[in-house]
């Protein structure tokens, strides 16, 4: 497997991530302010759905460690991209607002991430 399809695949796991984060935000309506509130906030289907989201996001993101050319080192930093697709998807889906600090921050995470990948 080519080190720039890992890096595809890692982005796959990254973007199906962040989704199951969005998910766990929007299913979070109230305050857990005991094990019963936690109990029952397991038993709603957006939190089921972000656990299975997160548990095909790590099923796809150990595929892509599986291959040869997978040096942990490039594929852990390509998975911080969630970081960025976070923000993306927070700014167009739960209406967050976000200034210039965060973009620069999103570039920053961003350029690590392209820096790390062509030194691979």
């Amino acid at each position: 497997m080519s080190i720039y399809l890992v890096i595809f695949i890692t982005l796959v796991a990254a973007l199906i991530a962040s989704f199951s984060q969005i998910v766990f935000k929007r299913s979070m309506e109230k305050r857990i302010n005991g094990i019963r509130d936690f109990f029952a906030l397991l038993r709603k289907r957006n939190v089921i759905l972000g656990f299975a989201g997160y548990f095909i996001s790590l099923v796809i993101y150990l595929y892509a460690l599986s291959g040869k050319n997978a040096p942990l080192s490039v594929v852990y930093p390509t998975f911080a991209s969630t970081f960025i697709f976070i923000s993306i998807i927070s700014y167009f889906y739960l209406k967050e607002k976000f200034g210039a600090v965060r973009i620069a921050g999103i570039l920053l995470v961003f350029a690590g991430i392209f820096i790390i990948a062509i030194s691979a």
